[in-house]
Order: structure tokens, then C-alpha cells, then sequence
């Protein structure tokens, strides 16, 4: 499935807006228009560079061993990363423009921006850097 498509179906997550995909591929659309203004650079790439910086590359599963519960940190299959970029890039937006008079377009595309060029601002660099913290101890 081609990366704008996933993040389009991401976008219906939530449960009044499920299903709606013609209301998720035109907030996607907007929001991609609103990159290529600011960036001035094609919006699909500044996409893919957000998904790059966004994606964890560790993180930790449970294994019960000895009837005692161990967090083991692992590496994360390219699939699941670039899964979980789309999950932070599109919760970001989400709480971003929750009672707020910015609009979901505009918060989308605030977040893209801010985690291609991998500013700490992001709400999915800090879940991301979050993860690979938790990963790390747990080594």
C-alpha cells in the first residue's frame, strides 16, 4: 500500500471519524499542499523524511521467565517502523488541534515538517525518543 495511502487510512482512526476516508484523503491533501508552502520542497519527500526520523529503531517486549515479568529490548521490524511513525506523526496532529482553533490540516502539516527536519517540538520524535530511551535501559 503506497505511504500516502497508509497514512490517509491512519487519519480515520478515531471513532467519529472511522470510516470516512473521502474527509481523511482531503485533510491529507490540505495538509501536504500547506508543506509544499512552507518547505518549498516536494511534500512527498518531506513525508518520507519524517517517517525516517520518526521511526524507532528499538523497543521492549515482555518475556515472562520464571513466573517473574522482564521488559528485553529488540529491534524493530522496517514494517512495524514505519507503521508506528504514521501512529505518532498522525496523534500528534490529533492532540495538536484538539480544542484548538488550528485546524487538523494545519497541525498535520506543522508535524511533518517538524519531524523531517527532526525537531524536538514533533510529538512523534518525542515518542520516538521516548521508546529508544525505554529500549535502551532495558538492554
Amino acid at each position: 500500500v503506497p505511504i500516502v495511502e497508509r497514512l490517509i487510512n491512519m487519519m480515520m482512526r478515531p471513532g467519529r471519524n472511522a470510516g470516512k476516508k473521502m474527509l481523511a484523503t482531503n485533510i491529507v491533501r490540505r495538509a501536504l499542499k500547506l508543506v509544499e508552502l512552507k518547505t518549498k520542497k516536494n511534500p512527498i519527500q518531506v513525508l518520507i523524511w519524517a517517517i525516517e526520523n520518526a521511526s524507532p529503531r528499538e523497543e521492549t517486549t515482555r518475556i515472562i521467565y520464571g513466573g517473574i515479568l522482564y521488559h528485553v529490548s529488540v529491534d524493530v521490524a522496517p514494517q512495524r517502523r514505519v507503521d508506528l511513525a504514521l501512529r505518532f506523526i498522525t496523534e500528534g496532529a490529533r492532540e495538536c488541534s484538539f480544542n484548538n482553533p488550528k485546524t487538523i490540516e494545519e497541525c498535520l502539516a506543522d508535524e511533518i515538517v517538524a519531524a523531517a527536519y527532526g525537531d524536538s517540538s514533533s510529538y512523534a520524535i518525542r515518542r520516538k525518543d521516548e521508546i529508544e530511551r525505554i529500549a535502551y535501559a532495558a538492554r
